[in-house]
């Protein structure tokens, strides 16, 4: 798989955790997906795979404004999406999940590649 393909699905996939973050804090549910981390056993000295919580970041925050925006991160970098823009604006908490799901469309269709 060529490179510019795995770092498009890498950022879809932490988009989708943004996605169905919006969508339970929406709901008042909470969201947790579970990862396997792999723990030596004190006693014995063997490893093996326990079952724990992601924490994911909510990536949206109050603007000055008052609006809600949403900056889209690759790792721990903030992408910049047009010269000198680094976040999209949202009008309200409900089109939060709108937003997000057109910015997974256009990483798929690599219309960020050279921002990634």
């Amino acid at each position: 798989m060529p490179a510019v393909q795995q770092r498009r699905n890498k950022l879809a996939k932490r988009l989708h955790e943004q996605i169905e973050l919006a969508r339970a804090q929406q709901t008042g549910a909470h969201y947790a997906p579970v990862k396997f981390r792999t723990v030596k056993d004190a006693d014995t000295g063997a490893r093996k795979q326990i079952e724990t919580n992601k924490r994911v970041k909510a990536w949206w925050f109050t603007a000055d404004n008052g609006k809600l925006a949403v900056s889209l991160r690759y790792g721990t970098r903030v992408l910049e999406l047009a010269k000198g823009k680094y976040a999209i604006e949202v009008a309200s908490e409900r089109e939060l999940g709108n937003v997000l799901e057109l910015a997974r469309t256009a990483v798929l269709n690599g219309e960020l590649d050279t921002a990634i």
